[in-house]
């Protein structure tokens, strides 16, 4: 009787060191804080974002792809406001290194031409002279321009401070499956 009891421990402390390693390594669960993300991502939304990609990406040394929507570590500007370092912040993902961006007439442009985004209801309120990003670093936007804690406030996001990819939302039960995004904006 006794080795019986002793299996089931081993066994459930096995299972819980796998879903520990899962969630550290490979896929967390997280909940949109604000409407940044409007109307793509809803206040509340719970998703799950994998963390392997950013990881290949930085060991082949290329870049994720723009219009990827990233889930990222404070950059220390944000750190230096009072942001506690350990949460998280959720944009989409528009200029990589080299990158021109500007924002002009309600309109963003990525190296001089127009980004077409079918999910924005109301032109860009604010203008943002032209940046280039530098190597290591992003550029990344929230989808609900207007009202939105990003890079155009904050400046560049260092490449390291990514933390996933947003791929699955799994509540409100409503909105279950794969995020569905808009194609990705094209420069």
């Amino acid at each position: 009787m006794q080795p019986k009891k002793s299996a089931g421990w081993r066994s459930l402390l096995i299972w819980a060191t796998i879903a520990l390693l899962l969630r550290w390594q490979v896929i967390e669960p997280r909940w949109i804080p604000s409407g940044s993300m409007l109307p793509t991502l809803q206040l509340q939304d719970r998703i799950l974002v994998e963390k392997l990609r950013p990881r290949i990406v930085r060991l082949q040394k290329t870049n994720l792809s723009r219009g990827t929507v990233v889930v990222f570590h404070p950059p220390s500007e944000l750190i230096n406001a009072g942001y506690d370092p350990n949460s998280a912040l959720i944009k989409r993902l528009i200029g990589l290194p080299g990158d021109e961006i500007e924002v002009h007439n309600g309109e963003i442009f990525v190296n001089g031409k127009v980004i077409k985004e079918n999910w924005r209801e109301e032109p860009i309120n604010y203008e943002m002279s032209a940046v280039k990003v530098t190597n290591g670093h992003l550029w990344v936007l929230g989808d609900n321009h207007n009202f939105s804690l990003d890079s155009h406030i904050w400046g560049e996001l260092q490449e390291e401070k990514v933390i996933g990819t947003a791929v699955f939302r799994y509540w409100p039960i409503k909105s279950f499956g794969l995020i569905r995004f808009p194609p990705p904006p094209q420069s």
